[in-house]
């Protein structure tokens, strides 16, 4: 592995200072700014438009809903706020300055000015491609550093604060909490009255307890662990962590005042915006001095579901599933307790992550750098990993299956044409985790309960609901599902060489492909994967990818020793190949349609990046380059056009047109283009996929993980991932921290909130985003979770 001072230099994205800000943004100033966002229920965003500082609005949800959280700090004596955007009558404090901003796949960094002393404010969504336990965590770290900017000594306390928001998505709903204190002090906040696998606004609302065991949810509470930490000996009191729960403004008044909290109760239970209850914490890290010694205070923020999904089994029962982090630290408190001790790790290995994927973007172009980098987080707050449990009530750790909510249109289950163009982010990150999306829909197909003879849509019409379509009336997209299921499931056992797959359901894949020989040349008039763009026969690129998937078969066949069906299948695919090019080209030949017949039309033709992917070969060269130089010419302010009947178009697919055009000019446009649409600031909200090229303006759209086809040129120009395809559960060592049973790592005794242990722990200074520093660092950690359907972790490091 790469030193970390070596990676740290890796990372070369360009710097930019656009007009709409006062500060500069390292790659780009995006709309909308990921914050701690791990999976469908735990995402906090900064919507900025052309430019708001992290303290001038509130965080919100990726729908757009307000998610309360404030900071503040005081630097001898005079208030500041550094995070939301919070009203206090009567009271005065200051707004911090902002100075820069910068994003990489993992972290988004700000350095604000309070006076003589700069924050440097660090939320950290870890991707941990090597180990899919610690990726299943649902929680984020935001680290807030402290260092003089003026040589002088200055006395700094730090403050944060999450209100009941977090709950719910309604905020007249009633909400209870309860605090522990001693050693540990634990807030505890969720819904009065909850149902579990049901949503409002987007929101779970999930049961604490009184539910029958099978379908118990879990609880983390807001926990804070003072220092040092230490888990194999009680934390001692520490008088300079404080905490208070009560009405917002009432409590953040006492902190502006005093500096401190008074470790006082609100007992009064009430709705989430009745006088806004809010759980606060505070530290006093005394003198801060010259960067070289910045203090630095550690928050971890989280959502726990237990059971988090409901997946149907083949008698058409209903299978409970947990998060797969629970198979290894039980109870929740060893779990918070271990991400929290792990955070130096977890750092280390982020900052690891992001240069290895900057470093192959950037080889590309450091546009294509900036636009990857955006994506990545955004994609991984649409999963969750899940275990299922033997009939004794064990985690059985050898079935793990991934399930995505399809945010924003619908909320489907796995939807096939969802995961479809996120795939090239899972082939280049870690196949395993795209193989455990597939086993859903593979599974529960195979066992007979859908009816219809291609693919389904989906698992389940409502997450986090995967109960199958046993009437088969799901969204019908025959010829687009039943290949995108074969392209992946090829392209999953290329990239690894794990056969299972094919084993498992060669059968239900053979039965697919038999419906692509009847319907994929001539397709019928139906909906592709662009459901908004209507239906229609014999769309050119809809038949090219049924082409590439009867001829993905013939490959599977081969992988399965059936060499009778695999030579069927491709001589089938490249007789249609050659009927195809016929019907498909222009009656001038300078294109190829959108529907056979209709010369006046054309669209992206992003299917045949598959043929690359792959490597099938079952298209010409000479359409490559036809295609590559008609988008020469096609090209709007932002971007090519998905086809003729509109002036919109997707990043998506064009990055996947960017992958597979022959003319580097051509591929840097499409890129360029979408970075343009992606830092222009019109769109206040998580990357929108549907947007209009003329204008820049996004449609009905957000926070889908689709962007993940961003990463189709790295899917292509890497053969190898970055993790091994057999990351099935996680590895030892100090680089990779894997949360355990109690008795080995968390709480030695699996002792509960109040009975805490803690160690002595160092690391790094870091006063920079991406520096290291040999020098110490004063350490103190706070962990605050909130429990219910949100929960968040707060740690001061």
């Amino acid at each position: 592995m790469f030193s970390l001072a070596f990676l740290v230099f890796l990372f070369t994205c360009f710097t930019v200072a656009l007009s709409a800000t006062s500060w500069t943004a390292n790659p780009f100033n995006p709309a909308s700014i990921p914050l701690a966002v791990r999976s469908p229920y735990f995402s906090a965003w900064l919507n900025q438009g052309e430019g708001t500082a992290l303290n001038a609005a509130w965080p919100t949800f990726w729908t757009g809903g307000i998610v309360g959280w404030a900071g503040f700090a005081k630097v001898d004596g005079v208030a500041y706020n550094w995070l939301g955007d919070p009203g206090i009558p009567g009271v005065n404090f200051t707004k911090t300055t902002q100075k820069s901003f910068e994003f990489t796949s993992t972290q988004s960094i700000f350095v604000m000015t309070a006076g003589p002393v700069d924050l440097t404010i660090t939320f950290l969504s870890p991707v941990e491609p090597s180990n899919l336990v610690n990726q299943s965590f649902p929680f984020s770290y935001l680290s807030v550093s402290a260092a003089s900017n003026d040589g002088n000594d200055h006395s700094v306390q730090v403050y944060a604060d999450i209100s009941a928001e977090w709950v719910s998505g309604d905020d007249s709903l009633q909400v209870q909490w309860t605090t522990s204190t001693g050693a540990t002090i634990a807030h505890q906040v969720q819904l009065s009255i909850q149902e579990p696998f049901t949503e409002i606004n987007d929101r779970a609302q999930c049961k604490w307890g009184c539910l029958p065991c099978y379908a118990k949810c879990k609880y983390i509470r807001l926990v804070q662990v003072t220092a040092p930490f230490e888990l194999s000996s009680p934390a001692p009191q520490d008088d300079s962590v404080t905490f208070q729960t009560g009405q917002d403004i009432v409590v953040r008044a006492q902190f502006i005042n005093h500096g401190a909290l008074p470790n006082a109760q609100d007992s009064n239970f009430r709705g989430v915006s009745a006088n806004w209850p809010v759980f606060a914490l505070a530290r006093d890290l005394g003198k801060v001095n010259s960067a070289s010694t910045s203090a630095t205070a550690v928050f971890a923020v989280g959502h726990v579901r237990d059971p988090a999904v409901q997946y149907i089994t083949a008698d058409n029962g209903v299978q409970q599933r947990s998060s797969l982090f629970m198979s290894q630290a039980s109870p929740i408190y060893s779990a918070i307790t271990t991400f929290l001790s792990d955070y130096d790790n977890a750092l280390a290995r982020a900052r690891a992550f992001d240069a290895q994927v900057n470093q192959d973007a950037a080889k590309v172009s450091t546009d294509y750098a900036a636009v990857v980098a955006l994506a990545i987080r955004q994609v991984f707050g649409a999963i969750e990993l899940t275990v299922s449990k033997t009939s004794s009530g064990d985690f059985n750790t050898s079935d793990i299956m991934v399930f995505m909510k399809e945010l924003s249109t619908g909320g489907a289950v796995n939807t096939a044409d969802v995961i479809f163009p996120a795939w090239p982010l899972f082939l280049y990150i870690n196949p395993a985790m795209g193989k455990q999306l597939l086993q859903p829909l593979l599974a529960y197909q195979a066992t007979g309960q859908y009816p219809n003879p291609w693919a389904a849509h989906d698992v389940g019409h409502s997450y986090p609901n995967a109960t199958g379509h046993n009437d088969g009336k799901d969204l019908a997209l025959p010829v687009e599902e039943t290949g995108n299921m074969l392209i992946m499931t090829l392209s999953y056992t290329q990239r690894t060489n794990d056969t299972s797959l094919v084993t498992a359901y060669y059968d239900l894949l053979d039965r697919w492909a038999q419906y692509l020989v009847q319907n994929s040349l001539n397709p019928p008039n139906q909906l592709s994967t662009d459901v908004f763009a209507g239906s229609l026969a014999n769309q050119t690129n809809l038949a090219i990818k049924g082409i590439i998937g009867i001829k993905a078969m013939s490959e599977i066949a081969a992988i399965a020793g059936d060499s009778a069906k695999s030579a069927s299948y491709s001589a089938t695919a490249s007789k249609y190949a050659q009927e195809w090019e016929q019907l498909a080209m222009s009656s001038d030949g300078t294109h190829l349609t959108l529907s056979y017949g209709n010369s006046s039309s054309w669209g992206l033709k992003y299917n045949l990046y598959a043929d690359k992917l792959l490597g099938t070969n079952i298209f010409p060269q000479s359409i490559f380059d036809l295609e590559t130089k008609w988008y020469s010419t096609r090209a709007n302010t932002y971007g090519v056009p998905l086809d003729t009947r509109n002036t919109y178009s997707k990043p998506d697919w064009q990055m996947w047109t960017a992958a597979l055009v022959s003319d580097n000019t051509v591929r840097d446009t499409l890129i360029t283009s979408v970075l343009k649409y992606a830092s222009d600031g019109l769109n206040a909200r998580p990357l929108p996929d549907l947007y209009d090229t003329v204008n820049g303006t996004a449609l009905s759209t957000q926070a889908r993980p689709v962007v993940g086809g961003h990463l189709a040129l790295l899917a292509l120009q890497s053969k190898t991932a970055i993790a091994p395809s057999n990351s099935s559960i996680g590895s030892s060592g100090s680089s990779s921290t894997t949360p355990t049973s109690p008795g080995s790592s968390g709480t030695p005794d699996g002792s509960s909130p109040g009975t805490t242990t803690s160690t002595n722990s160092t690391e790094p200074s870091q006063n920079k985003p991406n520096s290291v520093h040999a020098s110490s660092r004063r350490r103190d950690r706070l962990a605050v979770l909130f429990g219910a359907v949100s929960m968040a972790a707060f740690v001061i490091a």
